[in-house]
Parts: structure tokens; C-alpha cells; sequence
């Protein structure tokens, strides 16, 4: 475990590091654009390891509460320190955003990105532990499901790449737009729902039997993961509709 710990914790920076230095120093990008677009390339990189691992493991486990594949925690030990990692990259992105406005500390990053600050802390202190402590072995296959919720990431990096490089009114950039609601929905907002569904049938109970017979370490983490999800959600449907009526543009909050 520790071992895929640190291999995480090279692999990821890495990555970042070596991405901006060849967009630099190769392609003559500014440190900005090379910053920003790197870190959007490693999240995008992780996400499609993820949702790889995410999908071998749910289609190998028949008994979703059972069965076991090896992957299952190798990958949440390798993904961890991504998690810490992405923090500082963001704030490298956030330094470089607003570095015209003087609002280069740590504090203003904070109160910037506080969700994102957040969500990232309870990966790395609450989910990190469940996953490999709490469930005591047990729902691979649920665990595997979670790690599909990456699927979205690429589609979302994609879209704050074409913002970078002002590509907002090209038809990739309106093409990816739909695509990232539809998979955020199913990956995403969808995702919990379908956890206590897959549950409930599992334990031939109702929906609202499971939700009440759940580990409780599973019922934080929806509790405090979904809403952001949906709230997610609305805001990318809210910049969507303001694209498509034409109205000016709101910032939105980074996703994951």
C-alpha cells in the first residue's frame, strides 16, 4: 500500500511537471497557459485510470457485496496522494488567474475554491480510509462503480482547456458541452441513486430500506458528496443556458 502511495506520489507531479515544460519550452506556450492546460491533462490522465480500473472491477465482482479484485485497492492506494497533489496545482492555476489582482495567497485561494478545498480534504480523510479501512473488504463492486465517477473529468478539463484558449464558439467546444451534462448526470448525480438501487436488490429490500441499512460510512459520504454533485450540476446547466440564450457569461466553480 505504501509503496503504491509513493508511486502515486511521483507518478502525478510528474506528469504536470513534465507537461508544462514541454508546452513551454516545445511549443512556446506562456507559463500560464502551460500551468493551467497541464494540470487539466494530469486530471484528465487520472480520471481515465480511474474509470479503467472502475470498470474492471465492476464487471468482474457477480456478488457486488463478495467478490474481490486485487485492483480495487491497489488503485485507491496509487490514486491517493493525486488528491494532494491536485490542491497545489490548483493553486498554481489560481496564482496565475489572479495574479492581476494581487489575490495570490493562500488564504484567497481558500475562500476562492472552498468547495473544491473541501471535497479534496474528505477524499484524502474520509474516503481514503472507508475505502480501504472501514468496508473491511467488502463491495469491490460498488467501490469500482465510485471510480467511474472520474468518468467525467476529461470532458470537464477539456471545456476549462477551450475556455483557456478561448475556443468558447467552436463547434468542439458546444459538442463537448452536451456530452459533459450527459455524462456528469450519469456519473455523478445518478451514481448514488444507483448505488442504494444496486443495494436494495442485492438485499431484496426497498430503496428506502437500504438507505436505513447501509454501513454508515457509505451514508456520510453520499450525504456530503451528492448535494455537491447536484449543485455541480446546476451550475453547468445554468452556464449552458445562459450559452444557449445568449446571455453573458457567469463563472463557474471548478468540478472534478
Amino acid at each position: 500500500m505504501l509503496a503504491l502511495m509513493a508511486a502515486g506520489g511521483v507518478v502525478f507531479p510528474g506528469l504536470f511537471v513534465l507537461s508544462r515544460l514541454g508546452l513551454r519550452f516545445l511549443m512556446g506556450w506562456s507559463e500560464a497557459d502551460a500551468t493551467i492546460v497541464s494540470v487539466r491533462g494530469v486530471s484528465s490522465v487520472q480520471a481515465a485510470m480511474a474509470s479503467a480500473a472502475g470498470c474492471i472491477i465492476a464487471s468482474s465482482c457477480q456478488d457486488v457485496m463478495e467478490d474481490k479484485h486485487w485492483l480495487t485497492e491497489a488503485y485507491v492506494s496509487f490514486a491517493a496522494p493525486y488528491f494532494v497533489y491536485d490542491m497545489y496545482a490548483m493553486f498554481l492555476c489560481h496564482c496565475h488567474q489572479r495574479r492581476q489582482q494581487g489575490d495570490t495567497h493562500v488564504a484567497a485561494f481558500v475562500r476562492r475554491e472552498m468547495l473544491m478545498v473541501l471535497h479534496h480534504a474528505f477524499m484524502v480523510l474520509f474516503c481514503l480510509p472507508a475505502s480501504l479501512v472501514w468496508r473491511r473488504g467488502k463491495g469491490d463492486y460498488f467501490q469500482g462503480v465510485l471510480l467511474l465517477a472520474e468518468l467525467s473529468t476529461p470532458f470537464v478539463s477539456l471545456a476549462k482547456v477551450l475556455m483557456q484558449l478561448e475556443k468558447e464558439h467552436t463547434l468542439l467546444y458546444k459538442v463537448n458541452g452536451v456530452l459533459t451534462l450527459l455524462v456528469f448526470f450519469a456519473c455523478r448525480v445518478a451514481l448514488f441513486p444507483y448505488l442504494y438501487l444496486a443495494y436494495s436488490r442485492y438485499a431484496s429490500m426497498s430503496v428506502h430500506q437500504a438507505v436505513l441499512e447501509a454501513p454508515w460510512q457509505c451514508n456520510v459520504g453520499a450525504a456530503l458528496l451528492w448535494p455537491l454533485q447536484v449543485y455541480w450540476m446546476a451550475l453547468m446547466c445554468r452556464r449552458a443556458f445562459r450559452l444557449l440564450t445568449g446571455r453573458s457569461h457567469t463563472k463557474v466553480k471548478k468540478t472534478p
